[in-house]
């Protein structure tokens, strides 16, 4: 298990408004722009890693986990738009006759697509109150594309 390498001091108000609004920001990008364009939600997060990165080690750290976040959301849901078109390609290769196995396999991928926006909506709030609490959030299911 990783164990962070910043102090476990309550970082100023500032500070927590920074890491609170980041999140809240690239969720709500996010869902503007639809929940399969995570991509928009890590811009929110990439430009205030970017911007905050050498000054505030609290909000870099959020900001950080955030992209992360962001970008994994992002590569499971091209994973199911990707066995989607496969499902609906092999039901048309077989004519149709496919659809006793695909309609199953296509039930299970929007229970999936749900799931994921479902985690994404609330694995955020999280993040957010513990950014304004002032506590270090890991998001759920996250490939660490920036490192610590």
């Amino acid at each position: 298990m990783h164990t962070a390498s910043i102090a476990q001091t309550t970082p100023a108000g500032d500070s927590r408004q920074w890491a609170a609004g980041l999140h809240i920001g690239a969720l709500v990008l996010a869902v503007l722009t639809s929940w399969m364009s995570g991509l928009a939600g890590a811009l929110v997060a990439g430009i205030v890693y970017l911007l905050k990165r050498d000054e505030d080690a609290f909000v870099a750290e959020h900001a950080r986990e955030a992209l992360n976040f962001h970008l994994s959301m992002f590569v499971y849901a091209c994973a199911i738009v990707i066995a989607a078109i496969a499902l609906v390609g092999a039901t048309v290769l077989t004519l149709g006759i496919g659809a006793i196995v695909t309609l199953p396999a296509g039930l299970m991928l929007v229970a999936a697509a749900l799931a994921l926006a479902v985690l994404w909506l609330v694995s955020s709030c999280v993040a957010a109150v513990h950014a304004w609490n002032g506590e270090h959030y890991r998001h759920p299911l996250t490939l660490r594309f920036l490192g610590d």
